[in-house]
């Protein structure tokens, strides 16, 4: 049958599929965001198409700019909303909003076995329910929307095998950097990146989220994780019985174009160093770095477990002089949970800027945008030159443990340096 990839395009089109091969792909769930909706927007009114190919599987998440900072993102929040409710398709609407990669596994928008379409690059994200989830432009968006389908090129597909066991402060953006460490920024150029193995089996979710929103950090079009109980436990206390899902794991005459072995048992805490997020060191291995700001969140890393672990640290300590702290929840009911466990406390009296859910700080357009030659530690997916700010910034990308120690101390650094307890299921 072949890899997961493999299966679910090959199920999808009813008929057998090669990698290289374009394929006439049905979507099952297209979403937008109020940055690449709006041109979407424009193409689908010129497509000769009264509305949506399904109202209830097309999606409008506005998370980028909301709320809006300025006019023009004002404007653009507005052609989404009246898109969205023309045609009456599902809308997060601003006091609703958070991070579309967060919201929609949360509220149960993502089905394994299903092909995503989003007009994001991370769409990729999804992958971590065993959908086939890939990024796509304004233009294709329009098309998926108008249509249901998209011309797809069948992968070929990378395994990554996490084996061992992971240390106390390890997460699944140690593990993701480790890999991009391995694979460069054009290793896995138009694969699809399938993870497995014993080491990934013990991550929770929010942990998988992390891995599969990165792959396309290694070019890959989509990110697999492979399903289990944990998977199954999660879409079953968000779907109904009567909704479909399949969930694929690669069968034993699947072909892979490499297959890489990462050893988790000595794995440390690892840093991605400006201004490539492939460019990454354990964090022992570092020079001293001053901080100015740092940024716990994203659609990498903005879920519940993010924001514990990140308690953690902060317990009892405050912020350092001279650094900026800003957590971003990645959707309302993270942020209702961050209140109901007392997190929410704890940042504040850490001296933390807890932010609407949404991007955030991310790509440096909202708020937390950083100035010349400013340093941040974040724990967010891209660390370019000028992402969050200005040209001469630095980011360093790692985990919300690495983050909020960086916080307290005014410097890059370890959990295990403040002699903080690691975290407590």
């Amino acid at each position: 049958m072949g890899t997961i990839a493999e299966q679910i395009l090959q199920d999808a089109t009813g008929e057998a599929v090669s990698p290289g091969e374009i394929v006439e792909a049905p979507v099952d769930l297209a979403f937008g965001h109020d940055m690449t909706l709006p041109p979407a927007i424009d193409a689908f009114d010129c497509l000769d198409v009264e509305t949506v190919f399904d109202p209830e599987r097309t999606v409008v998440i506005p998370d980028h700019l909301v709320p809006p900072p300025d006019e023009r993102s004002a404007e653009l929040y507005r052609e989404c909303e009246e898109f969205a409710r023309r045609h009456d398709l599902v809308f997060y609407p601003q006091g609703q909003q958070g991070q579309e990669h967060v919201v929609l596994p949360e509220d149960g928008h993502i089905r394994p076995g299903e092909i995503v379409v989003g007009a994001d690059s991370h769409s990729c994200t999804h992958g971590a329910l065993g959908a086939y989830a890939t990024g796509v432009g304004s233009t294709d968006l329009a098309f998926a929307m108008a249509f249901g389908w998209l011309w797809l090129r069948v992968p070929e597909t990378t395994r990554v095998e996490y084996t061992g066991t992971t240390g106390a402060w390890i997460t699944g953006k140690d593990l993701v950097l480790a890999t991009l460490a391995e694979l460069g920024a054009d290793g896995a150029v138009y694969h699809a990146l399938e993870f497995g193995g014993p080491a990934l089996a013990d991550l929770p979710m929010d942990d998988r989220f992390s891995i599969a929103n990165m792959a396309v950090e290694a070019g890959a079009t989509t990110g697999l994780v492979e399903p289990d109980e944990r998977t199954t436990e999660y879409v079953r206390d968000r779907l109904d019985e009567s909704e479909a899902r399949t969930y694929y794991t690669p069968t034993d005459d699947a072909t892979y174009a490499e297959q890489l072995t990462i050893d988790c048992t000595d794995l440390e805490p690892q840093v991605a160093v400006p201004s490539q997020p492939d460019a990454v060191a354990p964090l022992s291995d570092l020079d001293a770095v001053t901080v100015d700001q740092v940024v716990i969140g994203s659609c990498t890393n903005g879920r519940r477990r993010d924001m514990k672990r990140a308690a953690s640290v902060l317990e009892g300590r405050t912020v350092a002089d001279g650094v900026r702290l800003i957590v971003t929840p990645g959707s309302q009911a993270v942020k209702q949970t961050c209140l109901e466990k007392g997190w929410l406390e704890t940042f504040l009296a850490a001296g933390t800027t807890v932010e609407s859910p949404g991007c955030g700080a991310c790509f440096g357009k909202r708020t937390g945008v950083l100035g010349e030659n400013e340093v941040a530690v974040s724990t967010t997916n891209r660390n370019f030159p000028g992402r969050m700010g200005a040209p001469s910034s630095e980011v360093y990308l790692t985990s919300p443990f690495v983050a909020a120690a960086s916080a307290v101390t005014g410097e890059l650094t370890a959990p295990a340096a403040l002699d903080a307890l690691p975290e407590v299921s």
